[in-house]
């Protein structure tokens, strides 16, 4: 009998031991107690679940946190919308002020030398790429805002830099629009001042012509013109020099060019392209050349008169003298001295040479007048070169003499009549 009570009270342990490995499934705890002999169900008791009245106060405050979280969020994605939009305002202006830049454009450069320029094309599509991002961002927002979710602090982040980036990018834009109409116009206005000089020169002179015929007075009253800096204006001396140990170089010059009026002339031989070059380049003072040899001429050229200037040279202890209008004004020594001036050269008025008869440099171009462009084999007296200054008297070069079947015009440059002491008369 005994055996058989303990067998049954080992059952119901075994019972409600099952129950408490299984009160996870109905949120409930049971505890096990003895069960009396005269028991024939074990007592198992419900304890009740502590109250969850504290972790439905921290929901319900966490909730409220989010709501208000999510209303600050809103209120800053409508202020983000509405910098967007003034943003695409300012992209749209822009575009239209860019179309019409080209239509300005498209007018205005008939007159303009074509340069191979895409920066408007680059701009509009920039700010087309721009727009499209905004429009991008702009549905993004929208998105979020009918839905009612929240960006997270990243990309907000994301959104504020790309705004600010796109709004740099806009006005540097603008800037670079601005500046580039300003020098497109600046460039503009100078070529139609160029084009404008240039007809109304070509209207003078085709009026000279009517009037005085195609001829000349005399063979030397006549001058070149050089009118434009260029590669290709100059003229050709048809006679070469010969060797020579002493030499007197005349002419009559008028030139506004500045800065520097570039090569008068300028005689080169072979294996020595500079034997002989007056050159005003840049800022730098008038050089005398001989023999790639350097001496400064304090020269004064570029003021639009017409001035008489004469140079000497001897090859003796390399002597020379420089004068303008009768006047002289510089002279030393050791300019290239024993060297013979070599024959069989070619002499150009109006550039220099860096080869025998070419390879000019536009930058060194002689813009303006030139006449009575005289060699001497000699150096001439200051009697002479002051005689000649002052119009009372003509001497023609023995070596090279101003006459018009002695000199060639090439690419544009012309000869015209010219009394020159009347046009020195009337310049003072």
């Amino acid at each position: 009998m005994l055996h058989l009570l303990a067998g049954l009270i080992c059952i119901y342990a075994l019972t409600c031991v099952k129950v408490v490995y299984g009160q996870n499934e109905k949120g409930e705890r049971f505890l096990c107690t003895a069960v009396p002999i005269d028991k024939d169900s074990c007592p198992v008791q419900s304890l009740p679940v502590q109250s969850a009245s504290v972790q439905e106060e921290e929901l319900r405050n966490t909730v409220m946190q989010l709501r208000e979280t999510i209303l600050q969020q809103k209120e800053t994605i409508v202020n983000q919308l509405g910098t967007i939009k003034e943003l695409t305002s300012k992209l749209s202006r822009c575009e239209s002020d860019s179309e019409t830049f080209r239509k300005m454009n498209k007018d205005t450069m008939d007159d303009v030398p074509k340069d191979p320029n895409d920066t408007i094309d680059v701009l509009g599509k920039t700010m087309q790429s721009l727009k499209d991002r905004l429009e991008n961002l702009e549905q993004q927002q929208m998105r979020a805002n009918i839905s009612g979710a929240s960006f997270p602090n990243e990309l907000r982040n994301l959104l504020q830099h790309r705004l600010e980036d796109l709004e740099n990018q806009l006005l540097k834009k603008v800037s670079e629009l601005e500046e580039e109409k300003s020098q497109l116009y600046n460039e503009t206005v100078a070529h139609r001042q160029r084009t404008d000089s240039t007809l109304n020169s070509l209207m003078n002179r085709i009026s000279e012509l009517e009037k005085g015929g195609a001829g000349f007075k005399s063979p030397e009253n006549f001058k070149i013109s050089l009118p434009l800096r260029t590669n290709d204006l100059f003229g050709q001396v048809k006679k070469s020099l010969p060797e020579m140990y002493a030499f007197t170089i005349c002419m009559w010059l008028k030139s506004g060019s500045s800065p520097g009026i570039g090569t008068p002339f300028s005689y080169g031989v072979p294996g020595q392209a500079n034997e002989i070059v007056l050159i005003e380049w840049g800022h730098n003072p008038i050089e005398l050349l001989i023999n790639d040899k350097v001496a400064q001429l304090p020269l004064s050229l570029s003021d639009g008169r017409w001035h008489h200037i004469c140079i000497t040279w001897t090859t003796r202890d390399g002597l020379w003298e420089a004068y303008q209008d009768g006047q002289r004004l510089g002279s030393g020594e050791n300019l290239a001295p024993w060297h013979p001036i070599k024959q069989g050269g070619v002499l150009i008025l109006g550039q220099e040479q860096d080869v025998v008869g070419g390879r000019f440099d536009a930058t060194q171009a002689f813009v303006g007048e030139l006449s009575h462009f005289n060699i001497w084999d000699r150096v001439l007296r200051s009697t002479d070169i002051i005689a000649m200054s002052n119009c009372s008297s003509y001497m023609p070069g023995n070596v090279v003499a101003w006459t018009d079947s002695n000199i060639e015009v090439f690419g544009g440059a012309s000869k015209w009549p010219l009394e020159l002491c009347e046009d020195r008369l009337f310049d003072n």
